[in-house]
């Protein structure tokens, strides 16, 4: 059986790699994992995850898209596919790959072909307008979270607020809080995360809006 996938995405800075940091070193103790990044000319994400013992090296990926990474994740996922493919042949044992986009804007999701579920991570220093702003990505993921929680008074964000918003957003699809640095929500996460897991991989299609179209 193959490893269930989840992608990750969000804006840059929002808290992609300390997400992925944190799950990892939360579960690698008692799943078989790895991780797959995508950056555009470097291996800036991969590299971080390994220094900080995210996971051993070789469970660790990092992909040059060379171009939009958000195409890599979505529309041509080809080079990840390979990447999935040459971890799955090193680990046949794998359980839980999870696949990190490289920072784009609202629009970035994930092709159903390449993932099971989607984290979208956005924070609260873009302001809380940001789930107003709407997209596919915050509208559809599996699981939204609000990062950098700690931020909120410093940039005039209510929480308060942004939560509400993206619940009204989202109908009735899960939202989450975080303050990831200090490991603030990393718990709910990981335990939605082992939910799914355990469900296994994603049987049917993912929600597609009636009227969406290809960007």
């Amino acid at each position: 059986m193959s490893a269930v996938r989840f992608g990750i995405g969000g804006p840059v800075g929002s808290g992609k790699t300390a997400l992925v940091n944190a799950l990892c070193q939360r579960l690698s103790g008692t799943l078989d994992m790895a991780v797959i990044t995508n950056d555009i000319y470097t291996r800036e994400d991969a590299d971080f995850l390994v220094r900080a013992g995210s996971l051993p090296a070789e469970r660790i990926r990092g992909v040059e898209t060379g171009a939009c990474p958000h195409s890599a994740v979505r529309d041509d996922i080809s080079i990840n596919l390979n990447a999935v493919e040459d971890l799955e042949a090193s680990f046949g044992a794998l359980q839980v790959l999870l696949i990190e986009s490289g920072g784009d804007n609202l629009a970035a999701t994930f092709s159903p072909e390449l993932v099971d579920y989607t984290i979208y991570v956005i924070d609260v220093a873009g302001g809380e307008k940001i789930p107003r702003k709407g997209g596919p990505a915050q509208t559809y993921s599996d699981l939204l979270l609000i990062n950098k929680i700690d931020l909120a008074n410093h940039v005039g964000a209510s929480l308060e607020v942004m939560e509400r918003e993206a619940h009204r957003l989202r109908s009735g699809r899960p939202v989450l809080l975080s303050d990831l640095r200090r490991g603030v929500g990393v718990d709910r996460v990981t335990d939605w995360l082992l939910r799914r897991w355990q469900e296994g991989h994603r049987v049917t299609e993912p929600f597609t809006p009636r009227h969406s179209h290809p960007h």
